[in-house]
């Protein structure tokens, strides 16, 4: 599965939202599994959207035929606009698929890493963080992929963002330093996002 990250600083609120709901026609795009997102609690103004292809395949297919049309109705209403495809490696707790249902808030964390200490890192992100995750009052899904260059992406959604609390105050420094994460990490950096529901597109 490919997930696709979008965060940008938005200029226009209100348009912007209005354009979120064009993407609506993404339903019966040949690969599209899901989308959503919704804005930063951390960084006024800043939007996250998440969205879940089957393969690079159908999406390059999309971005090559209709994506400029639906991108068209957000134009001039945002600015610093980064994008990042990655690959699903593996769940975070079982069974993810690409739906918000339930989900209130998603935790995104990002994270480059020394290439020679990235299998490390995947193998501290089953054995430590994903248990610790998974058994967390709130937590519900997440999923865990990779990038080129040893980037990664843990998106993680909860019912809550009081439950998301508990699970950082409940031992993060401890988890860190069991998991090793300073030797292993370049950079390290998150966010935490109240979802909107109006921006959810299912299939």
């Amino acid at each position: 599965m490919l997930v696709k990250w979008i965060r940008c600083s938005v200029v226009d609120r209100r348009g912007f939202e209005r354009g979120q709901r064009e993407w609506a026609g993404l339903v019966g795009e040949p690969g599209f599994r899901g989308q959503s997102g919704g804005w930063s609690r951390t960084r006024p103004g800043v939007a996250h959207i998440f969205a879940f292809w089957d393969n690079r395949v159908f999406y390059d297919s999309f971005m090559a035929r209709g994506h400029d049309r639906m991108a068209a109705g957000q134009s001039g209403m945002f600015r610093d606009m980064r994008v990042t495809l990655f690959e699903r490696s593996f769940d975070v707790k079982t069974g993810f698929e690409p739906h918000f249902v339930g989900a209130d808030v998603a935790r995104v964390a990002h994270s480059r890493v020394h290439e020679e200490r990235a299998e490390h890192f995947v193998l501290m992100q089953r054995q430590v963080w994903n248990p610790a995750m998974a058994g967390s009052p709130g937590m519900l899904r997440g999923v865990f992929a990779q990038a080129p260059g040893s980037e990664f992406l843990t998106l993680s959604l909860w019912q809550s963002n009081a439950e998301r609390g508990k699970y950082r105050a409940a031992g993060a420094e401890r988890l860190a330093a069991r998991a090793q994460t300073e030797t292993d990490v370049i950079e390290l950096t998150g966010d935490v996002v109240d979802l909107e529901p109006s921006w959810t597109v299912t299939v």
